[in-house]
């Protein structure tokens, strides 16, 4: 037996390593958090929390205004990004955090009205920055995430 792991020992070691990154996400270039893939709201709260500095209480305000406007949203986080979606139907929103600012990613923007200001290479997706010093418009941002959730998503 020396020398071997039970299978018991493995699992709590592994559970113990991903607890260790959800309490200490290492950020990333630009602060982004990187948080271990995951679905349901746990990793994406785990995101938020390790958001720095006035991103944080942001990216609070905007996961309510979400489960707010979309009250059966799904959860994820991939490549250290929030999704939000509809069961069944893809991926309707990204968020992203950079070192100025946080990207908010409408995978079907062109379809929204008015279509957010900011262009991508992507022919459908368009995005929404929010820096420090803005003021939200949070009747915006909810009418845009209402119309998102109704298209098709992106599946990812």
């Amino acid at each position: 037996m020396a020398g071997r792991t039970s299978r018991t020992s493995a699992r709590v070691a592994k559970k113990t390593a991903a607890e260790a990154a959800i309490t200490n996400p290492v950020l990333l270039s630009g602060g982004n958090p990187q948080i271990a893939k995951g679905y349901g709201d746990a990793p994406v709260q785990a995101y938020i929390a390790a958001m720095p500095g006035w991103k944080s209480d942001v990216g609070r305000r905007l996961d309510a205004l979400v489960t707010r406007t979309v009250p059966d949203v799904h959860k994820a986080v991939k490549w250290n990004s929030p999704l939000y979606g509809i069961e069944g139907q893809g991926w309707f929103l990204g968020v992203h955090c950079f070192a100025k600012y946080i990207k908010l990613a409408f995978f079907r923007g062109m379809s929204l009205s008015p279509i957010p200001p900011g262009e991508s290479k992507q022919m459908e997706v368009r995005y929404f920055h929010i820096h420090e010093a803005d003021q939200l418009d949070e009747a915006q941002l909810a009418a845009w995430v209402e119309q998102a959730s109704k298209l098709p998503g992106e599946r990812m």
